[in-house]
């Protein structure tokens, strides 16, 4: 069976970090789903999808570690382009990438202890985000 759902968010921009842990298990409860495969996908060209700590300091890490990688203030050709300056919110996205999927076993997201599922909005202005998620899996 599949089921799709989706999680909205109001964001603030510039590595605006939201943990949606808690509303991806809701939605997986709320399915039956003994075992299965959870995707969550954000569709979006300036907003990334990946798993980390979500405490304060790893958080400042790797906010810290994608000024380096793509500072927002260097020249990049889309800002030329298009004038939007957003430029480095595309290459952080394609870094970190779109999609995550997560393994159900007995019910549950095989997440790490201290693992959970971080949604990063790169752009450089708020903006209304729907992520979806989508389950495939049976009740069995």
């Amino acid at each position: 069976m599949i089921h799709t759902s989706y999680i909205e968010l109001i964001t603030r921009g510039n590595a605006d970090m939201h943990d949606v842990t808690n509303e991806v298990g809701n939605i997986l409860e709320k399915t039956g789903f003994q075992s299965g495969l959870v995707t969550l996908f954000t569709p979006s060209s300036t907003s990334a999808l990946t798993t980390i700590e979500f405490e304060s300091g790893a958080l400042e890490d790797l906010r810290r570690a994608l000024d380096e990688i793509a500072p927002p203030d260097a020249n990049y050709k889309h800002n030329l382009r298009w004038g939007d300056h957003n430029g480095h919110a595309h290459l952080r996205a394609a870094l970190l990438g779109p999609s995550l999927s997560i393994p159900v076993v007995e019910g549950r997201l095989t997440l790490g202890t201290w693992q959970q599922i971080l949604f990063i909005d790169f752009d450089t202005r708020s903006r209304r985000r729907k992520l979806v998620v989508q389950i495939v899996g049976d009740a069995v």
